[in-house]
């Protein structure tokens, strides 16, 4: 079974990404490391304004009051002891 990359897992990265240039232009350039890892944070906050807001993890509100089958959260999250 293979892992492909998602979205977020793309948000993810571009979030992180966007942190580690602006500490290396802060460190390579004459430019302060707080203003470029400031400057650097505000794309990285459109990053997160993107994911939550234009395309977000849900379609519709009502998406919102769907109830989920104890069988189809994953284990690992499962609060329900396993009977295996």
């Amino acid at each position: 079974m293979g892992y492909s990359l998602h979205y977020y897992d793309l948000v993810l990265g571009c979030i992180g990404g966007s942190l580690a240039v602006g500490a290396l232009i802060g460190y390579v350039t004459p430019i302060a490391l707080e203003v470029s890892i400031a400057a650097l944070g505000i794309v990285a906050l459109a990053f997160i304004g993107h994911a939550l807001f234009v395309n977000g993890p849900v379609d519709d509100a009502e998406d919102l009051t769907d109830e989920v089958d104890v069988e189809e959260v994953p284990q690992v999250l499962s609060p329900v002891e396993s009977a295996d």
